[in-house]
């Protein structure tokens, strides 16, 4: 069976580039454009670069960790292997947060669009319809293929490119604002409280930057390959989003003039190119939020599979496995159950409770390259203190101090979820007596393992 599965080594950096850069989704910037720039009083591009430079300090320690640590379960193994056991547990279960309520936030984002085109129609209804469709597609099919999240990766950067052209037609024939009589980075109403608050959620856009970690056994020379991508799609994707909001701000430069702060880009995206690019803008955006729904949702279920597939969670439950369709029909109707919450949840919010899962997940990458290189390898010369200690030192910070800033809903909701964490962690290794169980990831972030008989499991 193993030899069944073995993959061949054949993606290099262009294709794993691309491929980070879709599941990142460059059309998230105009999901969350709103909220950003009521938060940080119009300093959209700020806190872009804030959360980019934060980012790329990450990226950095997720590239070093790669090196070590080659295999499935990113900062999850990461922690494990160079911190404890115990910890690694913990982060597990922040990567579980994200796995679990991405799929709420992709759909709400989704659902506040279309309602801001057809007012008519209840919010509620669109993401229950969101949750259907996506829940059916996923019950029925095993993995979304590579070349469709090519083609959706292509066709969000075609939008995006329209959009930058029509702002750019904009300005220039003076029907938007005199470039020079504006500032999109700075003005007197925002302050550095306002830029990082919106640099935490800023962040939310960064997620997946890391996604390809989970490719290395397809990947020549991932070693080198893998941590130069995760550098690349950082900088890339953070390039779109400073330029993508800094044309956003010069079009509208007034934040409070929009009807709905949530859909604030699709009413730019009108102004710039009235009905019919409207049209296709809001066509790119629920594209790539549906497409980025089942996957999200779909890993998610598996996540869970893998967990009560090693005993981590109950397995008669989390570890079933139909028989026909080959998937885990209990956990996908589990997440589009839980993502119901969007119903009485906004954007700001439910974005910053997806980013504490990350914002401690990233924390924790960084703090393992000082436990693995500086501390446990010893590796304390001139040169290894500065990328070592010093550089990783700096990510964690950074990350720290975005974390402070999170919505305090956010801190509340994912304090809880961590206190859950620990009391299970407690039950699970009798008071902390023994080894937590170790999870799996494999299997949740390669589909193929799901076609193991049910007996294997």
């Amino acid at each position: 069976m193993k030899d069944q599965l073995q993959l061949k080594r054949t993606l290099k950096l262009p294709q794993v580039i691309l491929f980070g850069l879709a599941y990142m989704a460059p059309m998230i910037v105009f999901g969350t454009y709103g909220i950003l720039a009521e938060t940080t009083h119009g300093t959209v591009p700020t806190a872009y670069i804030v959360a980019l430079v934060a980012m790329l300090f990450t990226a950095y320690s997720y590239g070093k960790m790669v090196k070590a640590y080659p295999t499935s379960g990113s900062a999850y193994t990461y922690t494990r292997k160079s911190i404890s056991p115990h910890l690694g547990f913990i982060i597990g279960w922040a990567i579980l947060l994200d796995y679990l309520f991405l799929p709420m936030v992709i759909w709400l984002i989704g659902a506040v669009y279309l309602n801001s085109a057809f007012p008519s129609v209840p919010l509620w209804s669109w993401i229950v319809a969101f949750i259907i469709v996506t829940s059916i597609i996923n019950l029925i099919s095993v993995k979304m293929t590579t070349n469709v999240n090519f083609i959706m990766m292509v066709f969000q950067l075609l939008v995006v490119a329209i959009f930058l052209i029509l702002s750019i037609m904009n300005i220039t024939l003076n029907t938007g604002v005199n470039v020079f009589a504006h500032n999109p980075f700075f003005n007197s109403h925002s302050s550095l409280s306002f830029i990082l608050a919106g640099a935490s959620i800023a962040c939310y856009s960064f997620l997946g930057f890391d996604a390809v970690t989970t490719m290395s056994e397809e990947t020549i020379q991932p070693e080198k390959t893998l941590p130069r991508a995760i550098f690349l799609i950082t900088l890339i994707g953070g390039i779109i989003f400073v330029i993508s909001s800094c044309f956003l701000y010069l079009v509208q430069p007034s934040y409070t003039d929009f009807k709905n702060i949530d859909s604030a880009a699709f009413e730019i995206a009108k102004q710039i190119g009235g009905t019919l690019f409207s049209a296709i803008f809001l066509a790119g955006m629920i594209i790539a939020q549906f497409a980025s729904g089942i996957a999200a949702q779909a890993s998610g279920a598996r996540l869970l599979y893998a967990m009560g597939r090693d005993r981590v969670l109950p397995m008669k439950i989390f570890g079933y496995l139909n028989s026909k369709t080959k998937t885990p029909i209990i956990n996908i109707v589990i997440v589009g159950a839980i993502s119901l919450l969007a119903v009485n949840m906004d954007v700001t919010t439910s974005t910053s409770f997806i980013n504490f899962g990350a914002f401690l997940t990233f924390i924790f990458v960084n703090l393992d390259v000082i436990f693995h290189y500086f501390i446990k390898q010893k590796q304390r010369s001139t040169k290894d203190m500065f990328f070592y200690l010093l550089i990783p030192l700096i990510g964690a910070i950074l990350d720290f101090g975005l974390f402070l800033n999170l919505d305090k809903n956010a801190k509340i909701l994912g304090s809880i979820w961590t206190i859950i964490g620990f009391v299970y962690l407690a039950f699970l290794t009798k008071g902390f007596k023994i080894a937590p169980p170790e999870m799996d990831f494999q299997s949740a972030e390669n589909p193929e393992e799901l076609q193991l008989d049910q007996k294997s499991i």
